[in-house]
């Protein structure tokens, strides 16, 4: 049975559930940021995904893409590159990071990653980035996080 990290419910906001990702967004306002993480039993490792299963997260990724440009673009901060990552580092359950970068964002040109916390959205501002996000994942309405 797949059991969510709890670092992830304290760390992100549900944005949706994707056919095999949970598709969440990274609490840190200084980038548009999505975590994906497959809804596998015990994953850690992408080679614990079935053949069929890493082709669907590649899909994923790419439409976590199109999310994180499409949260970036109504901040007022357009993602000029797309970082992809698995490092699991610290949260051991497989999951990817897909964050947007800009040249004059906190951490460029140098890796997001183990800067220290970040600073928490805003009301209004995770209104913003998870309605821009959701539909860009290519999700109708019955298919948002609940």
């Amino acid at each position: 049975m797949f059991v969510l990290d709890p670092a992830f419910v304290a760390t992100s906001h549900p944005l949706a559930d994707l056919p095999l990702c949970a598709a969440r967004l990274q609490d840190d306002a200084g980038y548009p940021w999505i975590v994906l993480i497959p809804r596998v039993s015990g994953a850690r490792e992408l080679e614990d995904l079935s053949a069929g299963d890493q082709t669907r997260l590649m899909a994923e990724i790419l439409a976590a893409g199109r999310g994180v440009r499409a949260a970036g673009e109504a901040l007022g901060r357009p993602v000029e590159k797309l970082n992809v990552g698995a490092l699991g580092n610290v949260t051991p359950q497989l999951h990817i990071h897909v964050v947007g970068r800009r040249s004059d964002d906190p951490a460029w040109p140098d890796p997001v990653w183990g800067r220290g916390g970040g600073r928490a959205y805003g009301a209004a501002e995770l209104a913003r980035a998870l309605a821009a996000a959701s539909p860009a994942l290519g999700l109708g309405p019955q298919a948002a996080a609940r």
